[in-house]
């Protein structure tokens, strides 16, 4: 069953060339698919214009078959999208209680809101213990898990994420990836997964889906793809 799907879409900056042309993704409710390809291939592009914060030229977004497209990018996260953009998603002057405090606010009674923050300390065990700790003070990875964390206290029936583990550690990238896997398993969140690190982005996907140059030019399981020297060394760079 489909959970999320591009059609056609065609997206670009003012009037120039468009960044994006004619693509199209279908994604299964509850999967999880890793978005692929060097730097300059789309990848942020699309995950921008999905949130809304890019203007469409022309094709459909569809969430659960309704269509997105028109929609602003604060209507698009009420009907169940999320966006945790690059480097970004915390409020630096705010504590890391607070900050997930505010992640909950629009989707949770006051007393389902501390228990669904409770939840997310219990998946991510760093944030629990810097809990008092003002947003600025927090590493590169507990500022990640905090952004993710403070996404899914939304409850997003679609996930996208923009290169989640540039700059962590690999240990830290590593439990990023791993919660993110148990999560979509244990919730049927759908998570779009753009990622430089190819290695861990298909480890913990079912699918991966490479783009060049704003098109698609490999949709397949992500074993095949890890599995294909020819594919990986033209558009992956290992």
């Amino acid at each position: 069953m489909s959970a999320f799907a591009v059609e056609d879409l065609t997206v670009g900056y003012g009037d120039g060339a468009p960044v994006i042309e004619g693509l199209g993704i279908d994604v299964a409710a509850g999967a999880v698919v890793a978005l692929l390809g060097a730097n300059g291939a789309g990848k942020t592009t699309l995950l921008r214009a999905l949130a809304g914060l890019e203007p469409a030229r022309s094709g459909r977004i569809l969430l659960g078959g309704r269509d997105l497209t028109a929609l602003s990018p604060e209507d698009r996260v009420r009907r169940g999208l999320a966006l945790v953009p690059e480097g970004r998603g915390v409020v630096v002057e705010l504590t890391v209680e607070e900050n997930l405090r505010l992640g909950g606010l629009w989707r949770h009674r006051p007393r389902a809101r501390r228990a669904a923050v409770e939840e997310m300390y219990a998946l991510f065990p760093p944030l629990e213990r810097r809990r008092d700790a003002a947003g600025h003070t927090l590493s590169g990875g507990e500022r990640q898990m905090l952004a993710l964390a403070r996404a899914l206290l939304a409850r997003p029936e679609v996930l996208l994420l923009d290169e989640p583990s540039l700059g962590l550690a690999p240990q830290a990238t590593a439990q990023l990836l791993g919660v993110l896997r148990d999560t979509a398993a244990r919730t049927g969140l759908t998570v779009l997964l753009a990622e430089q690190n190819v290695t861990g982005a298909l480890s913990v996907a079912q699918r991966g889906v490479v783009l060049s140059l704003g098109a698609v030019v490999a949709d397949r399981p992500a074993a095949e793809l890890a599995a294909d020297p020819a594919l990986r060394h033209a558009y992956l760079g290992f």
